[in-house]
């Protein structure tokens, strides 16, 4: 049984006016039941409803044979308090909207025609128990800030982007310095309009900690999650224990870090601990629920999560790739041409056949070790495995990123990153 009882915010802000507010309480109730193999799910929004709940969820697993199988865990007892030290719900929606326009008044440069704030919070508790003997109480809380700023000139219009955020409250966004975020973010659309068309072909290239955290999280992060195993939907499948990067390659999947990710139990109950997927470039475990953990006769990683009102699948928590030695300088010095990539427009992954194409957010030519021209509209793509076995250089900066990731038409919070990282060759094209 779940119950989660929340009040969220959401506060969207277009050109300096407020366009929507979206306040609510919401609480929400489900019994699941495993049964004969086959699970029975029903969800309530009416606390009176759980005992029809739990009726309705017993009837299904009832008319359905299935050999579902769950992988044991130790039960337990645990109540864990919110790590928000100024609550949400203590912050008028006047002090929301002025940290918005804070930011987006420093956005608005010359050539910024447009800007997009996106504020959205949630705290609240969630109650977990089973008939094993777990019993958890766990208080949430969440908070983010997303900017987008336009500019155009001469025909030409170019975006950008940043984000923070973090499982706190408000004292998240009173650390930030608003007017620097609202600035950088217009910079970055500006400085694209007079950026260059890359060239096209295999270039050594360096990804800033935010592109790394990115083609970790869905090149990497993705094709380690055991239901895509299962699946045979997976170019990992068959792997473990095996080369699948270079030895400077160590990623790690860890809820229990103070990231945007974070939980401290999943939507099964299973404790969250440190996974390390990746160690030196060995291939060392995988993200699981209790289900496919016992398909797979491993441990469960503590990676099933949803809603209260789905059901739980494998997802991803804060996932990075661990950072090494390597100055920011000593990773291009060497390098007579190459391309330095910063951040995400997105992209795609095929998980099954190992290859990824993402859109880099700016980039800049690098030219016997310096930072040179930026660059527009830049790619890069390849395959996932040769990307990391190419991996020859790992830098000792590291940040983690705020975001948000769909799988199974089911959305949860995710942090990503890493370090500046060099490969020493992967494809680079651009468009117009």
């Amino acid at each position: 049984m779940r119950i989660s009882e929340s009040l969220n915010n959401v506060i969207v802000m277009k050109d300096g006016k407020v366009q929507e507010i979206t306040s609510g309480n919401n609480w929400g109730g489900c019994v699941r039941v495993l049964k004969n193999g086959a699970w029975g799910v029903s969800f309530t929004t009416n606390p009176a409803k759980m005992e029809d709940a739990g009726k309705s969820a017993l009837k299904l697993a009832n008319a359905l044979d299935n050999d579902v199988k769950l992988a044991d865990i130790e039960p337990t007892h645990d109540n864990v308090k919110s790590k928000a030290k100024l609550k949400l719900q203590d912050v008028s929606l006047d002090e929301k909207k002025e940290a918005m326009s804070a930011a987006e008044k420093a956005a608005n440069l010359e050539a910024i025609v447009s800007t997009t704030v996106n504020y959205v919070d949630g705290e609240g508790t969630t109650i977990f128990a089973n008939s094993e003997g777990t019993e958890l109480q766990i208080e949430e809380s969440r908070v983010a800030l997303f900017m987008n700023a336009v500019a155009a000139s001469d025909g030409i219009i170019q975006f950008g982007h940043k984000s923070t955020g973090g499982a706190a409250g408000f004292e998240v966004i009173q650390k930030e310095d608003l007017e620097k975020f609202g600035r950088v973010t217009a910079e970055k659309a500006i400085r694209l309009l007079k950026a260059e068309l890359p060239p096209s072909g295999k270039f050594p290239v360096v990804m800033d900690p935010e592109l790394t955290g990115v083609f970790i999280h869905e090149a990497l992060g993705h094709a380690s999650e055991a239901d895509l195993i299962l699946k045979n939907d997976s170019i990992l499948k068959g792997k473990m224990g095996t080369q699948i990067g270079s030895s400077l390659v160590t990623i790690i999947d860890d809820a229990t870090m103070d990231a945007f990710g974070y939980y401290p139990y999943d939507s099964e109950g299973v404790k969250t601990r440190k996974n390390i997927l990746v160690e030196d470039g060995i291939l060392k475990s995988l993200l699981s629920s209790r289900e496919t953990a016992s398909q797979l006769d491993i441990t469960p990683s503590g990676n099933a999560r949803s809603v209260v009102g789905d059901q739980p699948i494998v997802r991803m928590s804060n996932t990075y790739l661990q950072p090494s030695e390597l100055k920011f300088e000593e990773l291009i010095e060497d390098m007579d041409s190459g391309i330095y990539l910063k951040g995400s427009r997105g992209g795609q992954v095929d998980t099954g056949k190992g290859v990824f194409q993402f859109n880099a957010a700016e980039s800049f030519l690098i030219e016997n070790g310096e930072v040179k021209n930026p660059l527009r509209d830049v790619s890069l793509s390849g395959n996932i495995l040769e990307m990391l076995l190419k991996v020859d250089g790992v830098g000792s900066d590291f940040k983690m990123g705020v975001g948000f990731c769909g799988k199974s038409g089911q959305t949860v919070p995710v942090g990503d990153g890493g370090p500046h990282v060099r490969v020493k060759e992967a494809t680079v094209g651009g468009g117009s």
